[in-house]
Order: C-alpha cells, then sequence, then structure tokens
C-alpha cells in the first residue's frame, strides 16, 4: 500500500481540504459537510497536526455556522466585501450565474466544492487589508448565495455593477460602491 497509489488519491484529497479548513478556523459541521470525515477524525487532525504545535495558534469555533445574511448587507463596506467575496466564489467556480435570475450551485463534489470556496476566502483575504468576514461567514454566503437564495447579484442603476442584496429586502438599486461614492467626505 502506497500512498502515492490513486486508490488514495480521494481519501488524501479530504484530508488536505480538513487541514486546510481547520487552518481556516473552519467549524467542524462546515469541515465534515466538505470532507465527510467524522467529529472525532477532525478533532483527532486538529490535535495532531495544529493543537500542539508551537508557533501555530488556531482556535476552534464551536457551535453551528452563522447563517444570518444581514451582517452581509447592513453597512457599504460590507456589503461590497461580500459582492467582493461573492464575485470571488463565481471566479473559482464554486457559484454559477444562471442566464437570468438567482445564483445556483454548481454540480462538483463536496471535496471540489470546499477547495473552491477555500481558494475564494484566500484570495479574499490576500485583497482586503483589514478583512470583515471570517471563513465560517464566506460558507455562510456561499449557502445563502447558491443554497438559500436568501442573496442575489442585483444591478446598479447608476454603474451597472453587481453586487450582492438581500432578496427579501427593498432594492434601491444602488451598489455599495456608488453608495459609498455620493457620501460626503467625513472630516
Amino acid at each position: 500500500m502506497r500512498v502515492t497509489d490513486d486508490r488514495y488519491a480521494g481519501e488524501l484529497a479530504k484530508f488536505d481540504l480538513a487541514i486546510r479548513m481547520i487552518g481556516h478556523e473552519a467549524r467542524t459541521g462546515t469541515i465534515r459537510a466538505c470532507t465527510g470525515f467524522t467529529e472525532d477524525r477532525i478533532r483527532k487532525i486538529y490535535s495532531t497536526y495544529f493543537k500542539l504545535r508551537p508557533g501555530i495558534t488556531v482556535r476552534r469555533k464551536r457551535g453551528k455556522s452563522p447563517t444570518q445574511i444581514t451582517g452581509f448587507v447592513s453597512s457599504s463596506r460590507r456589503q461590497s466585501e461580500a459582492t467582493l467575496i461573492a464575485c470571488l466564489l463565481l471566479y473559482t467556480g464554486a457559484i454559477d450565474l444562471a442566464a437570468r435570475g438567482p445564483v445556483k450551485s454548481v454540480g462538483v463534489s463536496s471535496v471540489s466544492l470546499g477547495q473552491r470556496v477555500c481558494d475564494a476566502f484566500e484570495v479574499y483575504r490576500a485583497l482586503q487589508p483589514e478583512p470583515q468576514f471570517s471563513f465560517e461567514r464566506v460558507w455562510g454566503l456561499y449557502r445563502a448565495l447558491a443554497v438559500a437564495k436568501e442573496l442575489y447579484f442585483a444591478r446598479c442603476g447608476i454603474c451597472e455593477g453587481p453586487y450582492v442584496q438581500d432578496a427579501y429586502a427593498l432594492d434601491y438599486q444602488r451598489c455599495p460602491f456608488c453608495e459609498l461614492k455620493d457620501r460626503p467626505a467625513q472630516v
């Protein structure tokens, strides 16, 4: 039995994804949804590779993943960052835009989906100097766009750019970028 055999490639991809997601401080339920690993196995991976290592500070968060969408549209800054993340999810192939209508999920394996969300999160962290959202919030944004359909891409009436909008809220057709641009400068 060699790890390099093709029959272990799927298991190795799941293991690598679990390590990557633990490094992003993902919750156990999120890791389990993407890898299919048991809670016990995820805890063992964490304790083996992160808990006792000097210089590595990865905290494990308990409880369910956050699901409220108000954090994505509560301010122009948060809405612009949510739009950035949604565009990165689109770019990495985690979500897809229908010809007309809402975002749809792509038909890929859960491991591939987890890798794509991790890619989007890593690029977001590299682009945003002071990020507002954790990995769990990015996962929640993916679910709100593709699964629950609580958020969608709207078009700005001024610049015609896309932005993330609450599906159940009144839309003034102004993206957060135009909203920020039109505000008077604070002294």
